[in-house]
């Protein structure tokens, strides 16, 4: 009997036809060239996240490093700061790189006047743990986190660290990723990824490739 067209079933190529990720990088500031060719180098596509609608078809975001509070103050300005809130929390895969650790925390010890936070990453941080530029590090870091596709304990990851904040206290549910000087500098809780470094300097795509495994 025939069924019509509604009855075929879809060719194995059809059926299994990759998609590109799209991941978006917050563009007001600081280092988004560096972490668009990241992205890209993974073979995913890179978003200039300018604007809220920049949000949209988003498989992950990135918020890089930079100045915080300006980052802080230009996301309010173009009125992305609730939109990137509310991305995050429901639960668009997102890693913050040093300025984008401390926005991403729901507390930030020593803010500068009038600074606030996205407050959905249950962490404390110290903005300039690591002291000035002049106290700048290029390190390797051992992975204390769990074994996955992309990393697991016995791994290193390559890490600058500039003017860069400390962990100092994570909540229930945070995992601690690594530590540098017995300072916690990664760290991770439900779909957030937040680190203090920035491996994308250092070409080292291990986290990058750690955020799009988790928005597959």
């Amino acid at each position: 009997m025939d069924r019509g067209p509604s009855s075929q079933a879809p060719t194995s190529h059809e059926a299994s036809e990759p998609t590109t990720p799209v991941v978006g990088v917050l563009a007001l500031q600081g280092g988004v060239v560096e972490h668009v060719r990241a992205v890209e180098s993974l073979g995913a596509r890179a978003v200039k996240v300018r604007a809220p609608e920049d949000l949209a078809g988003l498989d992950a975001l990135i918020l890089p490093g930079g100045e915080s509070s300006t980052v802080d103050r230009l996301c309010r300005t173009f009125g992305l700061f609730e939109p990137l809130r509310g991305a995050i929390r429901g639960g668009l895969p997102t890693l913050g790189t040093c300025a984008g650790l401390i926005m991403l925390a729901t507390q930030i010890e020593d803010p500068a006047p009038g600074q606030q936070s996205l407050g959905v990453l249950d962490v404390s941080v110290n903005r300039n743990a690591f002291g000035s530029q002049v106290a700048s590090a290029e390190v390797d870091l051992a992975w204390l986190g769990p074994a996955s596709g992309v990393v697991g304990p016995g791994d290193h990851l390559k890490a600058a660290f500039i003017r860069a904040p400390e962990v100092t206290r994570a909540g229930d549910g945070v995992e601690v990723l690594a530590r540098h000087r017995g300072a916690v500098v990664a760290v991770r809780q439900d779909n957030v990824l937040g680190i203090s470094f920035h491996p994308e300097l250092m070409g080292d795509t291990t986290l990058h490739r750690l955020l799009l495994d988790s928005a597959r």
